[in-house]
């Protein structure tokens, strides 16, 4: 019971808020949250927009709680959903038939990166927060720099890519909407991963070195090895994010390109309780604000911002119903720091 009093609680304080401050901008908030219900999930565009913007805060919340479930404080989903977006818009873009693997190579080049911040942190001894949170703003910059150099588009004019060739696209599924196969491809990684956490032994492992790794060092288990592969699984679940919104969403690579995302993600997690089967309506409630507050702006003149700070409402409350587990969970150190 306490696991679904505490996000309904935060979404209806959401909701109060938000209608406090529509009254106060003089909108009528009637008006406002049928624009808001059409826009999220009363028709089939506004179900179709909740499930594009939920797609990728449903993968990197996935990849930020496998590392948390292991006892790992990344923070880098950001940076790996935004070399996934890198790596796929270079192969996508080829002129070649290679460029049908753009997916994949997203899902490499965010490995790739979980698997460097995975070097700091376990040969260097470097915390995995300043690992990852580095590797973000590293990767912001490559994304910058490829936009305005080998990856601009032919004309040199915007500093975004050329199109993603047509073979690269993920195939569209729903009629009269943008969903496409990401969103199945989604879904599907949470219910592989629900598995290996909470059903397999390597997800024993994972939970262990979180909860006690000194303990499962004494168990006899490979606590390094187990938390590199939690870091490149992470990093292949946000790189795989990155693609999706290249392949399915955008078809190019703009400067800028995630919009938070990854950093989101980490209010999915915590909202989820990093268990996977409840990320998933963490990330369909954050969709659904979001595309809700888009439909607002267009149809009332509602700012956009407003999506974001009713989130931000929502995730306040649910820390504060949440903070002792939370508080437990974040007070022991992390696997990472004890495994070098």
């Amino acid at each position: 019971m306490r696991a679904i009093f505490a996000p309904v609680l935060a979404a209806l304080a959401a909701v109060v808020v938000g209608g406090g401050a529509l009254v106060a901008a003089g909108v009528d908030p009637a008006a406002a949250f049928r624009s808001f219900a059409r826009g999220a999930f009363a028709t089939r565009h506004g179900i179709g927009e909740t499930l594009v913007t939920a797609t990728p805060l449903l993968l990197c919340g996935l990849s930020v709680a496998l590392s948390f479930r292991a006892g790992l404080f990344n923070i880098g989903a950001e940076g790996q959903l935004l070399a996934g977006m890198l790596c796929a818009t270079a192969i996508g873009t080829a002129d070649s038939p290679a460029a049908i693997l753009a997916l994949p190579a997203a899902a490499l080049g965010g490995a790739a990166v979980g698997a460097l911040a995975a070097w700091w942190t376990l040969r260097r001894g470097v915390p995995e927060v300043l690992a990852t949170l580095l590797l973000n703003f590293v990767l912001l910059h490559a994304v910058g720099v490829a936009v305005h150099g080998f990856l601009q588009e032919a004309a040199r004019t915007y500093p975004q890519s050329d199109p993603i060739a047509l073979v690269a696209r993920l195939p569209r599924w729903l009629d009269g909407t943008r969903v496409h196969v990401g969103v199945l491809v989604a879904v599907g990684a949470a219910l592989v991963l629900h598995h290996l956490v909470e059903r397999s032994v390597i997800g024993l492992r994972w939970r262990a070195a979180g909860a006690a790794p000194a303990a499962a060092r004494l168990a006899g288990f490979p606590v390094r090895r187990d938390l590199l592969t939690a870091f490149v699984l992470s990093g292949l679940l946000a790189g795989l994010a990155g693609g999706i919104e290249v392949t399915g969403v955008t078809g190019r690579l703009y400067e800028s390109p995630s919009g938070g995302v990854g950093y989101a993600a980490i209010a999915v997690a915590l909202l989820g309780r990093l268990r996977p089967a409840s990320i998933v309506l963490a990330a369909l409630l954050f969709g659904a604000l979001d595309a809700g507050c888009a439909a607002m702006e267009r149809d009332v003149g509602v700012s956009h911002g407003l999506g974001r700070a009713l989130e931000g409402v929502a995730i306040a409350v649910f820390l504060a119903l949440e903070a002792g587990p939370i508080r437990e969970r974040l007070r022991r150190r992390p696997a990472g720091a004890e495994a070098t």
